[in-house]
């Protein structure tokens, strides 16, 4: 037993666990003494590195849940089915660490209830703040299949899957609206955004750039799953997935270079500065390196190509959504604000959580449930 139990002790547990305690502690001083007992957010810049990552990134990550389960419950590509519960898995819990990191970041949280009764219906965070909680319920009830199989329940789910269909145009439609409506969010500002990550059109830009980010989050989740929970993924779905998420990649720069032309700043791009550099390197990461990868070996791209391919999307992805929800303020007006160690750690520690309770439920539910069986086209 003593062995049984020094084998469930390694490294990265460890420094989870790390995390986890550290993490504890900070939240506690951060409801006992304020935002800027943890944090170096100010007045200047009210918003950093939990909206950044925890909120804007985090979400955008967790769109391959409804684009996955939109190919095969809507669209009948059966061969996705593989895929889809664990896609559905990262979705939920992607929400539940936006939910977290938003209680963290707003400086009253005992007051969100309001949101319901007292709307404000011109505000985009309004849309935003219903379509969050809609789309939370509606990924517990996708989710909820699981726990029906696992626990025999046939009959609530042969309900469900009479509703699966239903359940996932709903949330495909809600998922739509707020993952547009973030970029909406930056609109209002203008004069105050560096006209490289400023545009009327952020709307546009953040649904698209999500769905390609979403899609690199289900691979990349796939070689995670495989290290962490020893489960092989599947390689000819990946290559077909990775195929498809070049192509959304491919329509995004295509959108994002073409809207600064016609708004006239494409020139400052090609500018010496830290602007320049910044940009270039996002869509190096997020766009140019991966589509030259992914259509240069098509669908015999290998586990290694792969495996950088959807690390270089997500990463370059949350640069994007750093560059649009902080670099871009302070290119234009520097407020003097860089993350705290403390917000790092924070950080580390919703994601740490969000890696434990992915591990719990593959390891105690039925996620890859008939992943073995045959798919049908």
């Amino acid at each position: 037993m003593f062995r049984s139990a020094v084998k469930l002790i390694t490294p990265w547990r460890l420094i989870m666990a790390a995390f986890l305690a550290t993490g504890a502690v900070l939240v506690f001083f951060r409801f006992t003494r304020g935002l800027g007992s943890v944090t170096n957010l100010s007045d200047q810049t009210p918003w950093g590195m939990w909206v950044g990552f925890d909120i804007l990134a985090g979400i955008g990550l967790a769109a391959g849940g409804f684009v996955m389960a939109a190919a095969v419950y809507v669209f009948n590509l059966k061969r996705y089915r593989p895929m889809v519960r664990m896609a559905i898995l990262t979705a939920l819990l992607g929400y539940i660490i936006f939910i977290v990191g938003l209680i963290l970041e707003v400086g009253r949280p005992w007051n969100m209830w309001r949101v319901i009764t007292n709307p404000n219906i011109h505000s985009p965070l309004y849309e935003v703040s219903l379509c969050v909680m809609a789309y939370t319920l509606v990924l517990i009830l996708e989710f909820s299949q699981v726990f029906f199989e696992k626990f025999g329940w046939d009959r609530l789910m042969a309900v469900f899957h009479r509703l699966s269909v239903m359940l996932v145009i709903l949330g495909a439609l809600i998922s739509t609206l707020h993952q547009s409506t973030l970029g909406t969010l930056f609109t209002i500002a203008p004069s105050k955004m560096h006209p490289l990550w400023y545009s009327p059109l952020l709307p546009v830009h953040f649904f698209l750039s999500c769905i390609a980010a979403g899609l690199g989050m289900v691979c990349f989740e796939s070689f995670l799953s495989e290290r962490f929970l020893k489960h092989p993924p599947r390689m000819d779905l990946l290559a077909r997935i990775a195929r498809f998420m070049a192509v959304m990649l491919t329509v995004y720069f295509i959108f994002r270079i073409g809207d600064l032309a016609v708004r006239g700043v494409i020139g400052l791009a090609f500018t010496a500065g830290f602007a320049a550099l910044l940009f270039w390197l996002e869509n190096l990461l997020f766009a140019i390196f991966p589509i030259i990868m992914v259509f240069r070996q098509r669908l015999n791209i290998g586990r290694t190509a792969l495996f950088v391919v959807s690390f270089s999307v997500v990463l370059g992805f949350i640069m994007h959504r750093f560059n649009v929800a902080i670099t871009s303020f302070h290119l234009v007006k520097d407020a003097g604000y860089f993350p705290s160690w403390m917000e790092f750690v924070v950080t580390a520690c919703l994601i740490s959580a969000g890696f434990i309770a992915a591990g719990l439920a593959v390891r105690f539910l039925p996620v890859h449930g008939g992943e073995t069986a045959k798919s049908k086209n």
